[in-house]
């Protein structure tokens, strides 16, 4: 066999008491060319010649072989963006240990964070299964398991439940998404139950995640250490592909770096659009990193770049115009602020924010923290309320004077953070409406701010308190790429981005796409 590179790893260089059986990995790399058809996509109906990278995989996980004759690597952690046919490289992987790795009483399991997760290999395998004349002779499927009879051998999908796995006899495991696994105990159950097997196979294939404290991340590292030859383990075969920390996510070249499929099961054009989608707005980006080119990214993403914010510093009087409020009160002791939005005629928004502080807060925080409180109180950018804890009742008598002044429709508050300020207000006949701080709430509206602020479409009127609790924001997001401000994350005060955050999501309610173009007609949300 030709020495390889598996994604910057040769498994010939640490190779003492191996050997490389030929007829084996090509048994391997022909069961899925002669035995299995795609049944997704372009390709659905044609025989599964495998990519090259995917036949470099196959033919070294059952190519090599210990001195005794079995099984060299047990496991294989294989890390590569999406849409690269991970899926339907484990599916068929699945099918050979059932069906053809010689294993009697073959015990195939797929794991993963959650059984639905888990089941999409397993679907894949079923309907290779079905189109297939000779296997579906061999097999029975059932709607979680596969049985083939003649060596008493299933192929079965797991819940993530780890405490009812004890007691497995696993030959192999494919462990989907792992990236996803809130713990190590599912990883540890399955893992260890191979025990009896004197030719086990475990595969952990994933893209990207951003928590750094997982058993995934625990993997990443073990398999980089592996492949770069700080760690000496000949049964581990480290597999990944992604681009480097210094790439341009933007470029070509490194879409192909990380994409071994590029061209085959994801398009480039795919990939040029979600590129741009990053530059336009910063929160997708690390989205994109993660997904795409494979890159560990943080949860928390610095947020709003101040340029574009400060391009949009035009403002024009509410008028008449119908517009809509977000009110954060935080604690008594620290910044409340009221962010009040009103749309234009051009898909934007004029904005205007007022904030209040307890005056001994206000000067404490001037010599400690360096932020100019004083000056924004001198300025009227901020409400110094007499003492050491926010006057609610100064807030209330300005809100009640914009009802008065301005077409005030309603002002979300956090409905964890109702106040007696909450039930005063409404019985002034002022409009309330009670807002929740998770991502169902916050998301939407959140990347509606961010494409506003890309577009040049909001229109603060230079507000500096507003501005530098803008440019403290950072953001987090979950693994569906929903996003929202994260107070925790953020180096300081982002009461009134928040506030403003809920303003938008009240002012866009009856919105019925929710959809940000720029300006070549590109959707952005």
């Amino acid at each position: 066999m030709t020495e390889i590179d598996i994604a910057g790893y040769n498994p010939y260089e640490d190779s003492d008491g191996c050997y490389y059986d030929a007829e084996a990995a090509e048994r391997a790399v022909g069961f899925f060319r002669d035995c299995l058809t795609h049944v997704k996509g372009e390709l659905a109906g044609k025989p599964f010649e495998l990519d090259t990278w995917q036949e470099n995989i196959v033919a070294t996980l059952f190519g090599w072989k210990l001195d005794n004759g079995y099984r060299r690597f047990r496991t294989s952690y294989i890390e590569i963006p999406r849409k690269n046919g991970k899926s339907t490289l484990c599916a068929g992987l699945a099918l050979y240990m059932l069906i053809s790795d010689g294993e009697a009483g073959a015990e195939v399991y797929s794991a993963a964070a959650e059984r639905e997760q888990a089941s999409i290999v397993f679907d894949i395998a079923a309907q290779m299964v079905q189109a297939e004349p000779i296997l579906r002779e061999h097999t029975t499927t059932f709607r979680k398991s596969i049985a083939v009879e003649r060596t008493a051998s299933s192929y079965k999908v797991l819940s993530a439940d780890a405490y009812t796995k004890h007691g497995l006899n696993a030959s192999a495991i494919i462990f989907d998404e792992l990236h996803a696994q809130p713990n190590r105990d599912l990883w540890d159950v399955l893992s260890t139950s191979t025990g009896a097997r004197t030719s086990p196979l475990t595969i952990a294939i994933t893209t990207a995640g951003y928590d750094r404290n997982s058993i995934c991340y625990q993997l990443h590292d073990y398999a980089i250490k592996v492949r770069d030859g700080i760690i000496k383990d000949q049964t581990f075969l480290p597999v990944i592909y992604a681009a480097d920390e210094k790439d341009d996510f933007k470029l070509p070249a490194t879409w192909a770096k990380a994409n071994p499929a590029l061209g085959v099961s994801i398009r480039t054009d795919y990939l040029e659009r979600e590129a741009f989608k990053a530059s336009e707005m910063p929160s997708y980006e690390n989205t994109f990193r993660r997904l795409h080119l494979n890159q560990w990214t943080e949860q928390a993403v610095r947020w709003l770049p101040m340029d574009r914010w400060d391009d949009a510093n035009t403002f024009a009087e509410f008028g008449s115009r119908p517009c809509w409020g977000g009110l954060d009160l935080a604690s008594t002791t620290d910044i409340a602020a009221l962010v009040l939005v009103c749309p234009d005629d051009d898909g934007g928004y004029d904005v205007m924010a007022w904030h209040w502080i307890p005056e001994e807060n206000a000067h404490k925080r001037t010599k400690r923290d360096r932020v100019p409180y004083e000056t924004w109180i001198k300025e009227k950018y901020i409400t110094a309320t007499e003492g050491d804890v926010i006057h609610f009742g100064a807030i209330r008598e300005h809100i009640l004077k914009i009802q008065e002044k301005y077409n005030l429709q309603d002002i979300a508050v956090d409905r964890w953070n109702s106040h007696q300020l909450v039930q005063e207000l409404e019985a002034e006949g002022v409009s309330i409406a009670l807002f929740g701080q998770g991502y169902r709430s916050m998301s939407s509206p959140s990347k509606t701010l961010e494409a506003l602020v890309m577009g040049r479409h909001l229109h603060h009127g230079d507000n500096p308190v507003l501005r530098w609790m803008a440019s403290n924001c950072a953001i987090e997001s979950d693994p569906a790429a929903n996003i929202k401000p994260s107070k925790k994350k953020s180096t300081e005060k982002i009461d009134s981005i928040v506030a403003l955050v809920m303003a938008i999501a009240r002012a866009t309610a009856g919105n019925d796409t929710g959809s940000v173009y720029d300006e070549r007609g590109i959707t952005l949300l």
